[in-house]
């Protein structure tokens, strides 16, 4: 007889479970928040589309700079105690887009974000390896998929307060050239555009801090390693002599770009076929619905396929869309785009089980560090696509490359990212499920 299939979350660990998986809604709501950010601060401040992706730079490089740090702060302390640094940084980052907007420098926004995401560095640092431990290891992936099911809850909620709170109040966005208006009605406009960019941000840290005194009440289950903290060293060279981990630090950094890719310059591409950026806004919506969908099937198909494979079929079926992105011209174009958000739905949540999925406690602390790190990607990726998209200028179809315009072309970045993760998870069926080395059960 076959042994019962263990559970996803068991009735104990419930309710730890529901506040961390809520805090998975939040750092949506943050990254969806912010996309649009690019463009309107682009259209606001006058600024072309490389330098406008300074603000994935500042978004994106604080998760870099700060997932290490955060590490290794909870390899001596608890997950609970790094959630609620990690809440308060991300409160303060938000509230300084207070004093941001008073001073109107594009930089001190940035800064806002930088430590924004010092904040999201520890959440992700310490909720995703704490899911993975709440529970049987053979449902850690199952029951990680289950917990970022949540977190496109945050993405739609993000994109609708950006859509319907922000572009949509834009004064900058209803004039067709705002370069040609004279320096007191720019002077004018800049600075109630700014304010209306500032007041999401305010609010969400009003809010986090209502939720960082909910975390302080709340009782949370903390697993102690047994036999004492192994040298940090031994950990390092541990996790590097780990191909599956270390590939999967490199799948997780090109996903990330492409995701945020293939989101942040949906606008871009909209633009280039005519469209506004609040119909713009749609679309994303829908890429993020789509999503959500996707997060849900692919949760519900691991039940009965490996992770590696499932997978490659999704890294398969993105790079179709986005080959239709790249050489479908017009509107079937970015249909093919918002189709994309479906395949990348199961990515960054499979990639991270398979990483850590066959190492110890102390090892998916600091190997958590380095997949959170890899969200780098999205700061270095879109800056790259943004060079490509300026190549003729500040418009987005000024040139053509290969017979489409630069905006069509630049979505050649993410088809290599999901190239790459094909290969990666064919590699980790042929070399681990295949041989019975299965993360979950099937």
């Amino acid at each position: 007889m076959s042994q019962s299939k263990p559970v996803v979350v068991s009735k104990k660990m419930l309710i730890p479970f529901i506040l961390v998986t809520s805090l998975f809604a939040l750092w949506g709501f943050a990254n969806a928040v912010t996309d649009p950010m690019v463009q309107a601060f682009k259209k606001v401040l006058e600024l072309s589309n490389s330098q406008a992706a300074w603000v994935q730079m500042a978004f994106y490089g604080g998760y870099f700079c700060m997932a290490l740090p955060a590490a290794m702060f909870m390899r001596k302390y608890s997950y609970k105690v790094g959630i609620l640094i990690g809440l308060a940084l991300y409160a303060t980052g938000a509230l300084l887009f207070y004093p941001a907007a008073q001073s109107e420098s594009f930089m001190f926004f940035c800064l806002g974000l930088y430590i924004l995401t010092f904040g999201l560095a520890f959440l992700e640092t310490a909720a995703n390896p704490y899911v993975l431990a709440m529970g049987a290891k053979e449902t850690a992936t199952q029951r990680l998929n289950l917990a970022q099911a949540f977190n496109p809850v945050g993405l739609i909620a993000g994109l609708f307060v950006a859509q319907q709170f922000v572009l949509k109040n834009l004064q900058s966005d209803d004039i067709t050239d705002f370069s040609a208006l004279d320096e007191a009605s720019k002077v004018l406009i800049k600075t109630s555009d700014l304010l209306v960019i500032r007041n999401p941000y305010v609010i969400l840290g009003l809010v986090l801090i209502g939720v960082f005194v909910l975390f302080i009440v709340s009782k949370m289950p903390q697993s102690k390693d047994e036999g004492g903290m192994p040298k940090i060293g031994d950990t390092f060279a541990a996790l590097a002599k780990n191909k599956k981990y270390v590939l999967g630090v490199l799948a997780q950094i090109l996903y990330v770009g492409a995701q945020i890719m293939c989101w942040t310059y949906i606008y871009q591409y909209a633009e280039a076929i005519g469209m506004d950026s609040v119909t713009a806004g749609y679309y994303q919506m829908a890429a993020f619905v789509i999503f959500t969908i996707g997060r849900a099937v692919g949760t519900y198909m691991l039940r009965f396929m490996s992770s590696g494979k499932l997978l490659m079929y999704f890294a398969l079926l993105a790079i179709v869309f986005v080959l239709g992105t790249i050489f479908i011209k017009g509107i079937t174009g970015l249909y093919s785009l918002v189709g994309v958000s479906f395949c990348m739905s199961l990515m960054f949540p499979t990639i991270y089980g398979i990483a850590l999925g066959d190492l110890t406690e102390e090892q998916s602390k600091v190997g958590s560090a380095g997949l959170i790190m890899a969200i780098v990607g999205g700061a270095l990726m879109p800056k790259l696509q943004g060079m490509i998209i300026d190549a003729g200028g500040n418009g987005v179809a000024d040139t053509q490359i290969m017979g489409v315009s630069e905006v069509n072309f630049s979505f050649i970045l993410p088809l290599l990212c999901f190239v790459y993760i094909a290969w990666y998870g064919l590699r980790v069926f042929k070399k681990h499920e295949a041989t019975h080395d299965v993360l979950h059960t099937v």
